[in-house]
C-alpha cells in the first residue's frame, strides 16, 4: 500500500507545464508505487479522483566522480490526468 511519503515531488519542467495546460500532472514517486496505490493516495490526501494514470519506470544513471562509480536512485513517473478545473495546487494536503 502506497502512502503520501512515497510521492517524492511534482515535476515542474517546460514539458510538464505544457502538459499541465491539458490537465495532466507529472508526479515522481518511489519505484514500488503502483497505479492503484497512487490513485488511493490522491483520493485520500487530495480528494481528487484521476481520470487516467500512465506510468513510466526510470532506472538510475551510472555516474562517475573522481574515479568512483555511483548510481542515482531509480524512480517512477506518473502522468495523471485530472478532471477539468481540478489541480493539486488548489487542494489542502
Amino acid at each position: 500500500m502506497a502512502d503520501i511519503t512515497d510521492i517524492k515531488t511534482i515535476l515542474y519542467t517546460e514539458k510538464t507545464l505544457s502538459l499541465g495546460e491539458k490537465g495532466v500532472v507529472v508526479i515522481q514517486t518511489s519505484p514500488r508505487v503502483t497505479k492503484n496505490g497512487l490513485k488511493e493516495v490522491l483520493k485520500e490526501y487530495f480528494g481528487v479522483t484521476p481520470l487516467r494514470i500512465n506510468s513510466l519506470r526510470v532506472d538510475g544513471k551510472v555516474k562517475r566522480f573522481k574515479g568512483r562509480v555511483g548510481v542515482r536512485n531509480d524512480f517512477k513517473k506518473f502522468y495523471v490526468k485530472l478532471p477539468e478545473g481540478v489541480s493539486l495546487e488548489n487542494t489542502e494536503a
